[in-house]
């Protein structure tokens, strides 16, 4: 009878690990993610890609497991000013919530505030500022199935791309690098 329940037990934990999709839907659905939380900035920053980070997942004990973890991310290079900080997370935790995300973490540290949370099929997304005052968004989810993949033109390291992220803002903003208190 004992043995019974573990291997249901181990069953059901297996079935829940199992991925939903591959690697290339992932980077798919995280670029899509991504599109739409730079759409809902009003009004609109520009932005660049940043590096992409696929990291294979281990059984515990440095065994492959046939499933990686995939993130994408963007680098807004429009200078955001520290007084438009908190407008720009506002809007993007709204946009967020508009699309069901939830278990939201804020960090609201004056330097590098930070926002985290998870969307209903498991994807991880942060709007985080950076030490040199730079933003950058990112999503991605852990484990799903090894495949090949494709990335947008434009992504660094990769053919079309440039050889490094673009990590400085340096586009100015009449609204989001303004240094007033914002109205």
């Amino acid at each position: 009878m004992l043995l019974a329940v573990l291997l249901t037990a181990c069953q059901g934990a297996k079935e829940r690990e199992e991925p939903k999709m591959d690697m290339q839907q992932a980077g798919e659905r995280a670029e899509g993610i991504l599109d739409g939380t730079m759409a809902a900035m009003r009004p609109p920053v520009a932005w660049s890609y940043g590096n992409p980070s696929d990291t294979a997942c281990s059984s515990g004990v440095n065994e492959p497991s046939g499933t990686t973890t995939v993130f994408r991310s963007r680098n807004i290079t429009t200078v955001v000013s520290e007084q438009r900080r908190d407008e720009l997370l506002k809007q993007v935790r709204e946009y967020w919530e508009q699309q069901g995300v939830q278990d939201f973490t804020v960090h609201s540290g004056k330097g590098m505030p930070r926002i985290r949370a998870t969307t209903a099929d498991g994807f991880t997304v942060i709007l985080q500022v950076g030490s040199i005052g730079n933003v950058f968004v990112e999503a991605g989810i852990s484990c799903v199935e090894d495949s090949a993949m494709t990335y947008p033109t434009g992504t660094p390291g990769l053919p079309g791309g440039p050889d490094e992220p673009d990590l400085r803002p340096h586009e100015h903003s009449p609204h989001w690098s303004a240094t007033g208190a914002p109205r």
